[in-house]
């Protein structure tokens, strides 16, 4: 039976021919940008048959997202500061560090634009966010029961409203993105949450998540 698009078994060749091909792939990215980014050229820089990267990927998108989904699952150490404010400031240091970083940037813009109308590309940045959420969740606990926020904050939006500054300047403003942008979110989260800002009205507790 004929394995998935992008499917590959792990060690011996095939890790070898997949860390080639996301290595260069990678490369072309930053060298060219999408636009000039082909399945010939990524083949030729790996060192593969670009028939080799057609049948385990189909597409340049399905390859670009096959690799998104293994490199965004880099995970970032979750904080342990001693207080609310600082583990979310630590959390968006290392959030922005990592969403700087050229290659996994590079990876990431393309992941972004196709998801408006690619459904997996959709599907890999809804999970990568999902995946975020979830782990950085347990901050959220924590200051819940430290004492500083309020109980029944909503945890999920503490970590989207982490995100959001940043990201808005990555894909929509186009302006600089610094850590003083952490620092002043995670004072604004700490403030909202510590005043019962972040706990959802009862009617909206089924849409909130």
């Amino acid at each position: 039976m004929r394995e998935p698009v992008g499917t590959v078994r792990p060690g011996g060749r095939t890790a070898r021919t997949r860390a080639a091909v996301a290595e260069a792939l990678q490369a072309e990215l930053l060298e060219v940008g999408y636009a000039g980014t082909t399945i010939e050229r990524i083949a030729q820089r790996a060192g593969v048959a670009k028939t080799t990267v057609y049948r385990r990927w189909g597409s340049l998108t399905q390859l670009v997202v096959d690799v998104f989904s293994e490199t965004a699952g880099t995970r970032i150490p979750l904080p342990d500061t001693g207080t609310f404010e600082g583990d979310l400031r630590a959390l968006g240091r290392a959030s922005i560090l990592l969403l700087c970083t050229p290659h996994l940037r590079a990876i990431f813009d393309v992941v972004v634009r196709e998801a408006i109308h690619d459904p997996a590309a959709r599907a890999a940045l809804t999970n990568f966010f999902a995946s975020r959420i979830a782990i950085g969740s347990a901050l959220v606990d924590r200051a819940v029961d430290r004492g500083e926020a309020a109980p029944g904050t909503d945890a999920a939006e503490v970590i989207r409203l982490v995100g959001a500054p940043y990201y808005a300047r990555a894909y929509i403003t186009g302006e600089e993105i610094d850590p003083a942008v952490a620092d002043r979110t995670a004072a604004m989260i700490a403030l909202a949450a510590r005043e019962g800002v972040l706990v959802p009205a009862p009617e909206d507790q089924s849409v909130s998540r």
